[in-house]
């Protein structure tokens, strides 16, 4: 999960540290306020203030977003160092260099000044750095993860009230759809084969979809199902290549992760030529899914359109596999593409 967090609330962040350490200065350490507020000793504190402002960003950025937000704690201590000799590096640097040359003055004595002694001795002063932009990262991640849930919480109970207002006493739906199979059986066995697959469409749209999980041969079905009514609708004159590739049993998805791109398909692509035909491909490997669609665009169709739902399916992906899955959709001249890799749940 990518944070976007104001960079005003970081600087607002350090010019409260700024502050705090010029009341130190003159409280806890009983220094005079002409001194600490001369201009010399203010180019050290705000040079001081400035460093370790670069290493919290550079490790609240890099480091937090490389490794904590992947859970990968073992890296991230190991990073910490790396983190600590930046801060070293550039306070020498600022400090030693460039103020020194511009003051005549050092900040640390002669013999405190040999590289093991600066380093190990920076190493205490830029901790403060690390830990604050990893608790502020921890905390802006909790504060996004807590508005993504209720986001999906929302979602979720609108997703329930249009469920609610579409269903139209389903159980009488099903059984007039299986009086209307019962009478065509014997006189139309193709129509009747296709109003039972409609019969079936209708049944996991109403029982399943509203659930988190769905078996995967479940979700596979109605996608079979889906474009075996969308043949029907086009006259056989449908130019779609659909490919499924892998086995599958018992295996579990994010319900209707893969509805929406077929849907899309049929919605915004160009279907009716031989030569620019569709693709919809799914791979099912041992350990995850993939699913590729291809299409060329119907004439003045504007794939804007699919942004929100393309958006809000990035959400329920993000809450159920976290940073575990790839989704991409690619706009290219008069063609486009989407790409959905995601693990299987045994």
């Amino acid at each position: 999960m990518k944070l976007k967090i104001p960079f005003s609330y970081h600087i607002a962040l350090f010019l409260g540290l700024f502050i705090t350490l010029n009341l130190w200065d003159i409280g806890v350490n009983n220094r005079d306020m002409e001194l600490v507020f001369n201009w010399i000793s203010y180019m050290f504190n705000i040079s001081f203030v400035l460093v370790i402002f670069i290493v919290y960003l550079l490790n609240f950025y890099t480091f937090c977003n490389w490794f904590l937000n992947r859970r990968k704690i073992l890296f991230y201590v190991m990073s910490i160092p790396v983190s600590l000799l930046i801060f070293a590096a550039l306070r020498y640097f600022v400090q030693e260099v460039i103020l020194y040359e511009l003051t005549g003055i050092h900040n640390y004595a002669k013999e405190t000044r040999e590289i093991g002694y600066y380093i190990k001795d920076n190493f205490f002063f830029g901790l403060p750095a690390v830990i604050l932009s990893s608790l502020a990262y921890l905390f802006f991640h909790f504060q996004e993860a807590q508005k993504q849930n209720q986001e999906l919480v929302l979602e979720n109970k609108k997703a329930e009230l249009q469920m609610l207002k579409s269903q139209v006493s389903p159980h009488f739906l099903f059984n007039t759809l299986n009086s209307f199979y019962s009478q065509l059986v014997l006189k139309d066995d193709a129509m009747a084969s296709d109003i039972l697959v409609l019969s079936d469409l209708l049944r996991y749209v109403i029982t399943e979809t509203e659930k988190d999980e769905a078996l995967l041969s479940k979700e596979i079905q109605f996608v079979q199902n889906y474009i075996h009514l969308q043949k029907k609708r086009f006259e056989d004159l449908l130019y779609l290549d659909f490919i499924i590739e892998g086995k599958y049993a018992t295996e579990k998805i994010l319900s209707s992760a893969l509805v929406h791109f077929i849907e899309n398909v049929f919605k915004h692509g160009k279907l009716n030529n031989e030569k620019e035909k569709a693709v919809i491909s799914i791979v099912i490997k041992e350990n995850f899914l993939e699913l590729s669609t291809f299409n060329y665009n119907v004439e003045g169709e504007n794939y804007s359109s699919t942004g929100i739902g393309f958006d809000n399916l990035r959400k329920r992906l993000e809450h159920a596999y976290k940073g575990e899955f790839t989704l991409e959709k690619t706009a290219e001249k008069n063609t486009f593409k989407t790409y959905l890799k995601i693990p299987l749940k045994k």
